[in-house]
């Protein structure tokens, strides 16, 4: 990898098709708004099996989940981030019934979500959730995916 390039490597990793591309465009898009322009980011798309296994492996959470990230490497002082999101489908799937749009958006969701993370936004204090909300819609709408009218539903819980 040439160390002045930002990669974002995706995989389904589960059989459920999933637009790779729209949600490798999605975690680039706010990477670079965030001034992250080198660096390698890895999107595992994964079923709720997978990713309970990984949860309980690497976070000691014995339970499914949306969305997990890591960040492997940070240099802010050049703008590099090396990281990894995995998301689970089955989630976004059940998930998107409830919120009313396709599963579709809600993996969309589960990225820009993960991908915010990485770049340092939280949702883990009341205080922090209103910032973490407002950057979901702002990208989400970016992408032609308004969340719908129940904004005040939960977003991931990652």
């Amino acid at each position: 990898m040439d160390a002045n390039q930002l990669i974002v490597e995706t995989s389904n990793q589960q059989s459920q098709p999933v637009d790779l591309d729209a949600l490798a465009g999605a975690a680039k898009l706010i990477l670079n708004e965030h001034g992250i322009t080198q660096g390698e980011l890895s999107i595992a798309i994964v079923d709720d099996p997978a990713i309970r296994k990984l949860n309980k492996q690497y976070l000691d959470h014995d339970y499914e989940t949306d969305v997990i990230s890591f960040v492997l490497d940070e240099d802010e002082s050049c703008g590099r981030l090396d990281g990894q999101l995995i998301v689970s489908t089955d989630t976004a799937a059940r998930e998107a019934v409830d919120a009313g749009w396709s599963c579709e958006a809600e993996l969309l969701l589960y990225v820009v979500h993960g991908t915010l993370h990485l770049v340092g936004y939280d949702d883990k204090t009341e205080a922090a959730i209103p910032e973490m909300r407002s950057a979901e819609a702002e990208f989400m709408a970016k992408l032609g995916f308004p969340i719908p009218a129940a904004s005040l539903r939960e977003s991931p819980k990652s």
